[in-house]
């Protein structure tokens, strides 16, 4: 049997070396192993939350040792992140196996001349940490034991281990209380949706099955074909239905966006950025699969995964298209409805990418918001007169969001905001659009608007 501590370790080391994203590491590392589901939860748990948690981490490293985290050998800063993330933050692992595991992990791995420093610091780190560690999404006990800057934003950054720039942001949108309960969100793992197909399957059939299969889940109000797993499933592809197509995975904010979108049955629809399908076949299922779907994306491997998709849910009436919306001339003046869930910074759903708060920069959002304006304005083309375009994005910076909506409305006078007109579990703006934010709302954040022409 692997040790999982190890498998974490030349993960995590496939992340700082290379740049690798934390879920293809894992990836890579899980497919030349066999795990049962205990170990393979333990190692995606190491790695998603030492990823997460890097800042907090290096702060303690900071504090504790005489050399700054950034001037200890790479894989060594790595094996003290993941002692130091089981001692932090994993209440069930006992502080005295989450020492010599690290230890034992240093001198499997050639650090056995500094095993002594590696056991040193995280002892001296367990005289700091209160009795009973803190839940998985809270404060930190030990970095609030040792000095922190008096500087909110740096504070704050520290504690939750996120870059002072989206701190800030949150800070100037909602206030200290809110920011803290937005950050502890963001840094609990991800809950799983599914959205159920009607045209294969009923929410309570679907409820039968995971029930007499002792699997719990809730629904959600307002959102007719969303079941919410409560707490660990096993395999997704295990659960019931899942082969039969009954159902697909799918945040609640996600189908959100096509309900606001409200297509038809035998209507032309256009989905501009569509892959990996889950929006575009969610489509399919309100249009009753009749009418056309057009998805289109420049990502043809990613457009593999819609396809694939669409033949597991059994789904006639989608086309797909390769390519950048933005040259496809044949769609002017096509579609009754538009859908644009634009590419962007995806900073409404950093619990489920635990190394996007690391990649992100203000530069390479300001690049992003430059995009969202160019392809809103050229699906605007797609639409019939008198036709729909949602604009969708996950993320919760302005930037990405109202300034390219109040943009788009200056340069074209003949559109309007449409505001809802079916009930949401979220409230739409006075403005008329949508935006979720995940600590009100306990979904992912994202953001909405329905845009008509006169």
């Amino acid at each position: 049997m692997q040790n999982p501590r190890q498998l974490a370790f030349v993960a995590l080391r496939e992340v700082h070396r290379h740049g690798a994203f934390a879920d293809a590491a894992l990836d890579r590392t899980f497919r030349n192993c066999q795990l049962n589901d205990l170990d393979r939860r333990l190692v995606t748990e190491l790695v998603y939350g030492s990823v997460r948690r890097m800042r907090s981490i290096d702060f303690i490293i900071d504090k504790l040792a005489t050399k700054k985290s950034s001037q200890q050998p790479p894989e060594l800063r790595t094996i003290l992140h993941l002692g130091l993330y089981q001692l932090e933050y994993l209440n069930h692992i006992p502080p005295s196996a989450a020492v010599n595991t690290t230890v034992q992990l240093a001198k499997e791995n050639g650090f056995s001349g500094l095993s002594s420093f590696v056991n040193g610091l995280l002892r001296q780190y367990t005289r700091l940490t209160p009795p009973t560690p803190p839940c998985q999404g809270g404060v930190g006990g030990g970095v609030n034991s040792l000095k922190l800057p008096e500087n909110l934003i740096q504070r704050l950054g520290i504690i939750h281990s996120f870059p002072d720039w989206i701190v800030e942001l949150w800070l100037e949108q909602l206030g200290k209380t809110e920011t803290e309960q937005l950050c502890q969100w963001f840094n609990r793992s991800p809950t799983i949706d599914l959205r159920i197909n009607p045209l294969k399957s009923s929410i309570d059939q679907i409820e039968t099955a995971f029930q007499s299969q002792n699997i719990s889940v809730s629904r959600i109000p307002n959102l007719p074909q969303a079941l919410r797993l409560n707490g660990s499933t096993g395999a997704i592809q295990n659960l019931p239905g899942y082969s039969e197509g009954w159902w697909t995975i799918q945040d609640s904010s996600a189908q959100l966006v096509t309900h606001l979108l409200d297509p038809q049955p035998g209507e032309t629809i256009i989905d501009a950025c569509a892959a990996p399908g889950g929006k575009t076949t969610h489509i399919a299922e309100l249009i009753q699969d009749t009418g056309t779907i057009y998805a289109s994306d420049k990502t043809a491997n990613r457009l593999k995964r819609l396809k694939e998709n669409a033949d597991r849910l059994q789904m006639r009436s989608i086309q797909i298209r390769t390519g950048d919306s933005r040259h496809f001339p044949e769609f002017i003046n096509l579609a009754d409805r538009v859908l644009l869930d634009a590419p962007c910074s995806g900073l409404g759903t950093l619990h489920r990418r635990a190394d996007a708060r690391w990649h992100h920069t203000p530069e390479n959002i300001q690049a992003q918001s430059q995009l969202q304006s160019e392809l809103l304005a050229n699906a605007a083309t797609f639409v019939k007169s008198g036709g729909v375009l949602v604009y969708a994005t996950c993320t919760i910076h302005p930037l990405e969001n109202e300034y390219i909506v109040r943009s788009f409305l200056t340069n074209n006078p003949n559109w309007k905001i449409e505001p809802p007109t079916i009930d949401l579990p979220v409230q739409p703006s006075p403005e008329g659009w949508v935006k979720v934010w995940p600590h009100r709302n306990q979904m992912d954040g994202f953001f909405m608007v329905r845009l008509k022409q006169d």
